[in-house]
């Protein structure tokens, strides 16, 4: 398993992606911040896994996510898919999606993991 990071544009289509070689950590990598720079007129949602969970944002997740809505100058959505389901944050707050775009299936796949079944809210 790895952590795999995909930007996502606005139509849903996959852009760019890497991969580490750690199912708990994915490294800063100078092709990524350039590919962000790059894509960010297309750029709508920087997307990772955590093959191992958690279902939530790590705190490395937190000060990264701040630093790309500095240096773009605009918010951009940031979701973390796990083995039991996707979150994204959305205007401040972290929401569970029950319906995930198509792009997830071939995160999930990518990263090695298993999906889990989640229950609803």
């Amino acid at each position: 398993m790895r952590e795999v990071c995909f930007l996502i544009g606005r139509d849903g289509t996959v852009l760019w992606s890497d991969a580490s070689t750690s199912p708990v950590w994915l490294p800063d990598s100078r092709a990524r911040w350039e590919a962000i720079w790059r894509l960010r007129a297309e750029l709508e949602e920087i997307a990772h896994s955590h093959p191992v969970g958690p279902l939530g944002f790590s705190t490395e997740d937190e000060t990264t996510m701040e630093a790309l809505n500095a240096a773009l100058g605009r918010a951009v959505r940031f979701s973390v898919v796990a083995p039991g389901g996707m979150v994204v944050r959305t205007e401040g707050r972290d929401v569970l999606v029950m319906d995930e775009p198509a792009w997830t299936a071939r995160l999930r796949s990518d990263s090695g993991m298993r999906t889990l079944a989640v229950a609803p809210l």
